[in-house]
């Protein structure tokens, strides 16, 4: 990456733009997006271990498109188990369906109808499909109604061994968005729709030497640190992240030193550091990539309560640079908003980039989905310092020790993050943002995100300059 213009001080996305350059590319499609750092992914983004955003369901659904969810550090060792078990067991091209059999009722439905995007919920009896439910078969119906008595009878089904194309033709011809898949013997094994295909086509899922779709799994720098993540990479974890605030101390050193001499055959992610010096001291101690970010992120308060942070492109820009010297990556953890900075945090040099509260307000994220008084639907986030995720980590403690380290509480413990109606799945909000890195890509010339990183021209514009880049009459929301 080159500058037009020489910065003066440090940046943020606002901060900059990217000029066009002469491009040999046709089209958006010969952008490769795999990642260079050994994660197995094909796109390069991955869901933020934060409790109120990355579970099983974005897991799963995130890695069928190519990206890495991680799971949070606070989540108990038997439920990471159960957790990767059952995400590798999830299937590549078709979603999880959701069921219910006929005897259960409406609410039952409603209760669980919007953990998943696909909109449907199943009717099994003997393993079998013998109707779909959707939430317009459920408006205006008594919730104590069962099931039988409202789903669609005249089931269409597909069969697994349909290609994307022939799936998405034959639910076009039939007029339906979505259809149970079968097995030969009629057993219900997914559910997919029209959209559900296409993506299939477009996106190559991110998976494992078995074919397995992969999942990362983030642990702290307190106790022993050592026995848990050996515990984790036996579990079958894919990346193991080492996740503290403030990644350059001593602490994070040690942990390090002591999971590398597990000899994991997973890269190693660590963080969070804003400098070449706490990069170099983080590759030296063992780490294979370095997580990038101290401030940038929506629920965090570091910055406003410490005045400690950097600038989010600059400490960016400056970390992949000093990685690059020992052949490893870095990730851009926090402070997107749009597309746009997730391709400019590229153009710094990132191999991927991390989000987390634009994705919370998902129907994949862990929340309970919720209504305010207008009847728009969200859901709740916090951030993983602040006094909820605390209380929740602390759980295990003394009285005592709990209200100590209350005291030391930062970050947004609620906040409502509202469903895009246009957008309210994770994989809406993933078509989106990597359109704008394909044409990024296209804009600089690029194939591939380490050719993006280098040829990439910045420039450094003016509040005006950003507002006048904004649509007039649309706005985006994160």
């Amino acid at each position: 990456m080159r500058f037009l213009n020489e910065p003066s001080y440090d940046l943020t996305y606002d901060d900059v733009f990217m000029v066009p350059s002469h491009s040999e590319l046709t089209s958006r499609v010969e952008v490769d997006l795999a990642a260079h750092d050994k994660t197995g992914t094909t796109i390069p983004l991955v869901v933020a271990n934060m409790t109120a955003i990355s579970g099983r369901r974005m897991a799963e659904t995130i890695a069928r498109r190519g990206g890495l969810a991680v799971i949070p550090q606070d989540v108990p060792l038997p439920v990471i188990t159960e957790i990767i078990d059952w995400v590798k067991s999830r299937n590549t091209f078709y979603d999880t369906p959701l069921t219910l059999n006929p005897d259960q009722t409406v609410a039952d439905a409603m209760g669980i109808i919007h953990k998943r995007a696909h909109g449907g919920v199943v009717v099994v009896e003997d393993g079998k499909p013998i109707g779909i439910v959707t939430e317009e078969d459920c408006y205006e119906v008594d919730r104590f109604t069962q099931v039988k008595q409202v789903m669609s009878k005249e089931l269409i089904t597909i069969t697994e061994d349909l290609s994307p194309r022939e799936a998405f033709d034959y639910l076009n011809d039939n007029r339906t968005k979505l259809a149970p898949v079968i097995a030969k013997d009629g057993k219900l094994l997914g559910i997919l729709t029209k959209v559900g295909a296409l993506r299939a086509s477009l996106y190559d899922p991110a998976v494992d030497k078995n074919g397995k779709l992969i999942i990362a799994v983030a642990v702290g720098i307190n106790g022993d640190v050592a026995s848990r993540a050996e515990k984790i990479l036996k579990a079958g974890a894919d990346v193991l992240v080492v996740d503290t605030a403030h990644g350059h101390q001593k602490k994070m050193i040690e942990a390090l030193q002591a999971i590398k001499a597990l000899n994991p055959q997973v890269p190693i992610v660590a963080g969070n550091v804003v400098t070449a010096a706490g990069v170099k001291a983080l590759i030296e101690a063992g780490a294979d990539i370095i997580k990038v970010g101290v401030g940038p992120g929506a629920m965090c308060t570091t910055r406003m309560q410490t005045g400690v942070g950097r600038p989010q492109f600059s400490a960016v820009l400056e970390c992949s640079l000093e990685a690059k010297k020992y052949d490893k990556t870095v990730w851009a953890d926090g402070g997107v908003r749009h597309p746009r900075d997730v391709a400019l945090a590229l153009a710094a040099g990132a191999s991927h980039v991390m989000i987390g509260s634009w994705f919370a307000g998902t129907y994949e994220s862990p929340g309970d989905l919720q209504k305010d008084a207008q009847g728009k639907l969200f859901k709740e986030s916090f951030g993983m310092a602040s006094a909820r995720a605390v209380a929740a980590r602390t759980s295990g403690e003394d009285a005592f020790d709990r209200a100590r380290k209350s005291l030391f509480e930062e970050g947004i413990s609620t906040s409502r993050m509202y469903l895009n109606p246009n957008r309210p799945g994770v994989e809406d909000l993933v078509d989106e943002i990597i359109a704008g890195i394909r044409s990024s890509f296209t804009y600089a010339g690029a194939k591939t995100i380490t050719e993006f990183a280098e040829k990439a021209v910045v420039g450094i514009q003016s509040a005006a300059g950003y507002a006048e880049g904004r649509p007039l009459y649309t706005s985006w929301t994160s």
